[in-house]
């Protein structure tokens, strides 16, 4: 059965659906290995792993499917009456729904009438479940199940974190990012008291790090300090190629895969792989398939470069 992610946060614009398609794009690629660094049973050098994997669109804007979709085609399967919408609300089967987006990616489209499922949904009985059951028939179809949420923790948001076994949080390297994050894990720790006891945190991404701005590497230490734990090692760093990447339909390690914000998802994935498997996963070997790694973009480089700076 697949594993199903959700990649969650309350706040707008803090690299979520960027975080989804990357990372499903990502854990969909030939060859990625997930594996403790130094490990010789599971060397990068190993027969390649292939995943299918699911990206679940679930947010009314659409921007996890426009990011992952050409725009000719995105228009004809919005316009097709065979979207997640479609399928929340009992009109088809979610399989009808489900598209092939890459080799091993799929894709369950946003669709326009998305933004008043919450209000159809709301009178529904087990509203808060529909996610789950109508996901139950296909999830032994694939590896992974990544679920991109809208910017609240309203009913879509909801039925997402009933159906996960565990969420991903991006966060923006800013200070309001740290006061919404206490709203949602107020709200990951009743679903789970209630609901969804099985639910897990994998761990919060820093994402937008821009290493020239002190408030960046500030917050940054905070995150560690409090989750330690929970906060991943892979940072994603403001890039322009990410940026970019969405708008012709790709996600940055097709775009441009030698670009500093594909190297951060390609670690994220394989650190995400490894915690996943219960090891720690180091930035990916110099010798493997992958492109090789410029710049460590990890909070432990980050902060020895930091304070190497400031003996200076």
């Amino acid at each position: 059965m697949a594993r199903l992610i959700v990649v969650a946060n309350q706040k707008g614009g803090v690299g979520k659906t960027t975080t989804a398609v990357n990372l499903a794009i990502a854990l969909g690629q030939r060859g990625l290995i997930a594996a403790a660094e130094g490990a010789a049973s599971e060397a990068v050098s190993a027969p390649p792993i292939n995943r299918k994997v699911l990206l679940v669109d679930l947010d009314p804007q659409g921007n996890a499917s426009s990011g992952i979709i050409a725009d000719t085609r995105l228009a004809e399967l919005k316009s097709s009456g065979k979207t997640i919408y479609e399928a929340l609300v009992g009109r088809i089967p979610i399989g009808d729904a489900i598209r092939s987006a890459r080799e091993r990616v799929f894709l369950a489209p946003s669709g326009p009438d998305l933004v008043g499922a919450e209000i159809e949904l709301a009178t529904r009985e087990g509203r808060e479940r529909v996610l789950k059951q109508i996901l139950a028939p296909v999830r032994d179809d694939y590896d992974f199940v990544i679920i991109d949420t809208p910017p609240s923790l309203g009913l879509l948001t909801l039925n997402a974190l009933v159906a996960a076994d565990s969420v991903i949080v991006p966060m923006q390297c800013e200070y309001y990012a740290l006061e919404g994050l206490s709203a949602l894990l107020g709200t990951i720790k009743r679903i789970r008291a209630s609901l969804n006891p099985k639910l897990q945190i994998d761990g919060l991404v820093l994402t937008m790090f821009d290493a020239r701005n002190r408030l960046s590497h500030e917050i940054a230490r905070e995150v560690e300090k409090h989750f330690p734990e929970k906060v991943f090692q892979s940072v994603i760093p403001r890039n322009v190629r990410l940026s970019e990447s969405p708008s012709h339909g790709l996600s940055v390690l097709e775009y441009d895969p030698k670009s500093a914000g594909a190297e951060a998802y390609r670690n994220l994935a394989v650190e995400l792989l490894a915690r996943l498997d219960g090891g720690v996963a180091g930035p990916l070997r110099k010798d493997s398939d992958e492109v090789p790694a410029r710049r460590s973009w990890s909070l432990r480089a980050l902060f020895a470069r930091d304070n190497e700076r400031g003996k200076r």
